[in-house]
């Protein structure tokens, strides 16, 4: 399949609305949201759904 997003990445979900400064905001967040972790209970590395 083809990359459909350049720059945007996982804010490409809200088009053109809510303006570049808040999606940019909200990219940061979700991409540390998103991001894979070291459980400290059993030491799996996981992805936060």
């Amino acid at each position: 399949m083809a990359k459909r997003t350049k720059k945007v990445g996982i804010v490409g979900k809200y088009g053109t609305r809510y303006g570049a400064s808040l999606r940019k905001m909200v990219k940061k967040i979700e991409i540390s949201q998103h991001a894979k972790y070291t459980c400290s209970f059993c030491g799996k590395v996981r992805r936060s759904p």
